[in-house]
């Protein structure tokens, strides 16, 4: 059963990427280094956006990305918004899954905005996130109590993802933070919206979440042709949610992200 809201969510990189400065003749600057995401590592979203659950990523979640979006990825810094703006790093030179999880290789441009991040690229002060939409995904709402999850909080594993961009950002959020911290995707959502109301509204309505200062689709399953809360098709026939989706459901209500 998929919970997902259909808006584009962020997860921070652990390890953050890695400077290789040794160069080969299209280095440029030199060579980011990493992995999206660690296979079957479990970590905690704790957003209103989201809700609060354990989620992990399948070998094969980035396999058909990789295959079909690689040629539109891009590669940020602070996902665009810094001062650097929608500025590309560098290019993709390596871009696959291995037996830990999706690596890439980053060749740098050799331009004013990446002599200036070099030095903490160097330094490894940065951290780093990616952004993604989850095309497919598996719960359990309802799991025991185990070493990974003591408080029994509904998991999630995704299958497959669309990756849009990834990069070096200041501050990432960390994924394991408390619920009273905010995760990479609320503030997201909260810096695009003061950069951009307008696609902050799109988003919004995509995900059929209405904000309490604009208008925008009602939640009732199936109007206007949306999602329902629980991001099954919004195709006019009801049924129950989850009680994963319930809480969800309430704790958006609570924090004001949407109307009763």
């Amino acid at each position: 059963m998929t919970h997902a809201i259909d808006v584009d969510v962020v997860r921070d990189l652990a390890p953050a990427m890695e400077f290789r400065s040794e160069k080969k003749p299209n280095d440029g600057l030199g060579t980011l280094t990493g992995h999206f995401s660690k296979f079957s590592n479990w970590y905690r979203v704790s957003s209103a956006w989201e809700g609060d659950f354990l989620e992990r990523t399948a070998p094969g979640f980035t396999a058909q990305t990789i295959v079909e979006d690689r040629a539109g990825m891009r590669v940020l810094y602070d996902h665009g918004f810094d001062q650097i703006g929608n500025k590309v790093l560098g290019t993709i030179e390596d871009l696959r899954e291995d037996g830990e999880g999706a690596y890439y290789e980053v060749s740098l441009f050799d331009t004013t905005y990446n002599r200036d991040l070099l030095p903490g690229l160097k330094a490894g002060v940065y951290g780093a996130s990616f952004r993604m939409k989850v095309e497919a995904d598996e719960w359990d709402d309802e799991p025991r109590s185990s070493e990974h999850n003591p408080k029994g909080l509904p998991e999630r594993t995704i299958t497959r993802a669309k990756v849009m961009e990834f990069g070096p950002v200041t501050f990432p959020a960390n994924p394991q933070a408390t619920a009273s911290v905010r995760s990479s995707t609320d503030e997201f959502y909260s810096r695009l919206r003061q950069r951009d109301q307008h696609a902050f509204e799109e988003a919004c309505r995509a995900a059929n979440i209405q904000i309490p200062d604009f208008p925008a689709r009602s939640l009732t399953p199936g109007a206007g042709g949306g999602r329902k809360p629980d991001g099954g098709p919004g195709n006019g026939a009801r049924s129950a949610p989850s009680k994963a989706a319930h809480a969800r459901h309430v704790r958006l209500i609570q924090l004001g992200v949407i109307n009763k």
